[in-house]
C-alpha cells in the first residue's frame, strides 16, 4: 500500500531539486528521504529522477505525478495546517523524549500547572534522536547527539556515575582493597556481591568498569528491575551493588538509605543535552520546559 509520506518526500525532492534540501524541509534524515523515494518508485514501477551530481532532476513520469499530485496535496497540507492552528491555538501539544528516571525528578512535579499538553515518550536514546530529527519529538534530553544540522543541541547538565551499596552491604573488604590500591583484590570484592541492573541500560556499569579497570565487566547484574528508580528502593531495605547516576539518588544517601561507595579512580560523567528543531512551532514551550529541568538538575 502507497504511504502518504512518500508522496510528500517525493514533492519535496521535486521542490528543492535535492535529497538535502528535502530532508531539511521535512525534518527527516537524508537516509529517510532516500527511502521514501525508493519505496515509491518501487510501488509505481518507474524511475521518477535522475540523479545527476547533486541534482535530483525529475523524469517525464516525475513531472507526470508531480502535475497529478501538487494541488492535491497542496490542498491537504493547507487542510491539515488548519485544524492544526484552530485545534492548538490556545493549547499546543508538545512530544518530548527522555528516559523515565529523568522525567521523574524533573518534569513529573511540575506536570499539573504546564499551560500547554505534553506527550512523554521513554526509549532508547538513539532512537529518541531519530525521532526528534523526523519531527515525532519536539524536545529530547540526551547524552548522545544526532549530527543533522537542523536541530540543536545545548548542554545544560552533566551526570555523574558513582557506585553505591544497599543500607546493609557490608563494605569492610571493599575499603582494604581501595586503601591498598590492589586493583585485583577489588575486582574480586565487587564481582562477589549482588548486582542489580535494568532491563533497558547496562551502559552505566560498562562505562563504570571500563573507566576503572581498562575492560569490560566479565559478570552480569543478579537482578534485572524495570528501571533505576527500582534499584534504588531496593537497595533501600537490603544489600548489594548498583552503579547509577548520583543526581538520582542524592536524597536517598542523605537519608542513610543507600551508602555512597565510590566514584572510582576517575569520575565517570556523561554530559547531558536539550535537543530542539531549530524552527520549532513551540519557543516559548521550549523555553519554560528548559527552565524546569536546569532548575532540577545539577549544573
Amino acid at each position: 500500500m502507497v504511504n502518504l509520506e512518500w508522496y510528500r518526500t517525493f514533492k519535496e525532492i521535486y521542490k528543492t531539486g535535492t535529497l538535502t534540501g528535502a530532508a531539511q524541509a521535512l525534518f527527516i534524515s537524508q537516509p529517510g528521504v532516500s527511502l521514501h523515494l525508493g519505496a515509491l518508485e518501487h510501488y509505481t514501477g518507474y524511475k521518477l529522477f535522475e540523479r545527476t551530481g547533486r541534482k535530483m532532476v525529475p523524469t517525464e513520469r516525475g513531472k507526470v505525478l508531480f502535475n497529478v499530485l501538487s494541488g492535491p496535496l497542496s490542498e491537504l497540507e493547507s487542510a491539515e495546517n488548519q485544524f492544526q492552528r484552530c485545534a492548538e491555538v490556545q493549547t499546543p501539544t508538545l512530544s518530548i523524549g527522555m528516559c523515565f528516571e529523568t522525567f521523574q525528578v524533573t518534569l513529573e512535579p511540575y506536570i499539573a500547572d504546564l499551560p500547554f499538553n505534553l506527550i512523554i515518550r521513554f526509549g532508547d536514546y538513539q532512537e529518541m534522536v531519530g525521532q526528534l530529527e523526523k519531527g515525532i519529538l519536539d524536545l529530547i534530553v540526551t547524552p548522545q547527539k544526532g549530527k543533522l544540522n537542523t536541530v540543536d543541541y545545548e548542554k545544560f547538565s552533566k551526570e555523574t556515575l558513582i557506585l553505591v551499596a544497599g543500607q546493609k552491604t557490608v563494605k569492610a573488604g571493599f575499603q582494604t582493597a581501595l586503601k591498598k590500591k590492589d586493583k585485583e583484590v577489588l575486582q574480586f570484592w565487587l564481582k562477589s556481591q549482588k548486582w542489580f541492573g535494568t532491563t533497558n541500560d547496562m551502559e552505566h556499569l560498562f562505562r563504570f568498569w571500563q573507566q576503572n579497570f581498562d575492560k569490560q565487566p566479565d559478570f552480569r547484574p543478579n537482578f534485572i528491575v524495570p528501571n533505576m528508580h527500582s534499584i534504588i528502593r531496593c537497595l533501600s531495605s537490603g544489600s548489594g551493588l548498583a552503579v547509577i547516576p548520583e543526581f538520582l539518588c542524592v536524597q536517598e544517601v542523605k537519608e542513610g538509605l543507600l551508602q555512597k561507595l565510590w566514584t572510582g579512580y576517575t569520575a565517570a560523567q556523561n554530559g547531558l543535552y536539550f535537543g530542539v528543531r531549530k524552527n520549532t512551532p513551540y519557543p516559548e514551550q521550549v523555553v519554560l520546559l528548559k527552565s524546569l529541568f536546569k532548575k532540577a538538575m545539577p549544573a
